[in-house]
């Protein structure tokens, strides 16, 4: 059995920077109490370029495909995480497959939200550990803003997300020391509606229903999230699934030389960091700048890092998510 591991980063961020001030325009919010509470300062927002969450996958994608070094025909699969895709169906992978003109490989979409990069990473890597496939492009991209609540009624979610998306390319590696050593997921379902956009959906409200009720007030395709059991779920589950991927692989807090945690909130990563004693060098962390972008926030970071020299070859990296689902999952990486 093969070992997969990531031979290409890439991202792509808006060039529109929308500052905490710039949203204190739009609802009753300001600097401070956004910071304080997330740590965010600006975020990237679609305007006037005309990006879509698949356009803007395409173009981290490109990135990463030259950087693997390989050719775009030899991809042999692509997975595309999102929760903002540009149809209802079908998803933004195939997309990606037309527009970067690759041969009639699959394309598979995961619907994990914050998750999404984890868990579509652990499937590319078990293909490519069973030899189904070869090399696989993951990508993980996200606009938000188009579908946000900017007024006063729904500051609490809307400061938080941005737009923007990154891929990876991975490839079989021979050495079962390197690369991926594992990947953990996890679901609890029960709690599905406690971080949520439930209209519309099939089977419950679709489109139809929305325009004919014409409820002004209608909140129930926005986003919703009960931001306080969010945070006490995703301390647990967050230091639960890295310490599971730690002791698969016989490592100890202190062999960790990189975790890339979901941006979600700073103050969660902090939480982290405290509670495992790393060292700033330790935690890559980019919200301040991008606010949550949900699938796309781990390969943009992991990007981001790789690019400032801060994962070099042999370290143990750690990418780690939780979210919407809720879902959790953990990817343990030697570099």
């Amino acid at each position: 059995m093969y070992n997969s591991k990531i031979i290409g980063l890439g991202h792509f961020v808006p060039e529109h920077i929308v500052t905490n001030d710039e949203l204190s325009t739009m609802m009753d919010t300001n600097d401070e109490w956004i910071q304080e509470r997330t740590g965010i300062k600006e975020r990237r927002w679609v305007k006037d370029s005309g990006d879509t969450t698949a356009t803007m996958g395409v173009k981290a994608a490109k990135v990463a495909i030259e950087r693997s070094g390989i050719d775009k025909d030899e991809i042999d699969f692509i997975i595309f995480a999102t929760l903002s895709p540009d149809m209802y169906f079908p998803g933004p992978g195939v997309q990606v497959q037309e527009a970067l003109d690759i041969k009639t490989v699959g394309a598979l979409d995961v619907r994990n939200q914050c998750s999404g990069f984890v868990y579509a990473i652990s499937v590319a890597d078990q293909f490519i550990k069973t030899g189904m496939y070869k090399n696989v492009l993951v990508i993980g991209s996200e606009l938000h803003s188009h579908g946000l609540d900017k007024t006063t009624r729904g500051r609490g979610v809307s400061v938080i997300f941005g737009d923007g998306a990154g891929a990876a390319v991975l490839t079989r590696e021979e050495d079962g020391s390197k690369g991926i050593l594992s990947t953990h997921l996890h679901s609890q379902g029960e709690h599905a509606k406690e971080l949520v956009v439930e209209a519309p959906g099939m089977g419950t409200r679709w489109v139809t229903d929305i325009i004919e009720e014409g409820n002004a007030d209608d909140e129930s395709y926005f986003p919703h999230m009960n931001g306080q059991f969010v945070f006490k779920n995703a301390v647990v589950r967050f230091s639960e699934v890295i310490m599971e991927g730690l002791h698969k692989n016989s490592l100890e807090v202190t062999d960790i030389d990189m975790l890339i945690p979901h941006q979600a909130n700073l103050r969660i990563s902090q939480f982290i960091q405290r509670k495992f004693k790393l060292e700033d060098h330790q935690v890559f962390n980019n919200i301040q700048k991008y606010g949550n972008t949900t699938a796309a926030s781990i390969p943009i970071a992991l990007t981001e890092a790789w690019e400032e020299g801060k994962i070099k070859s042999g370290d143990t990296v750690i990418l780690a998510a939780f979210g919407s689902g809720f879902t959790w999952g953990s990817v343990i990486m030697k570099w």
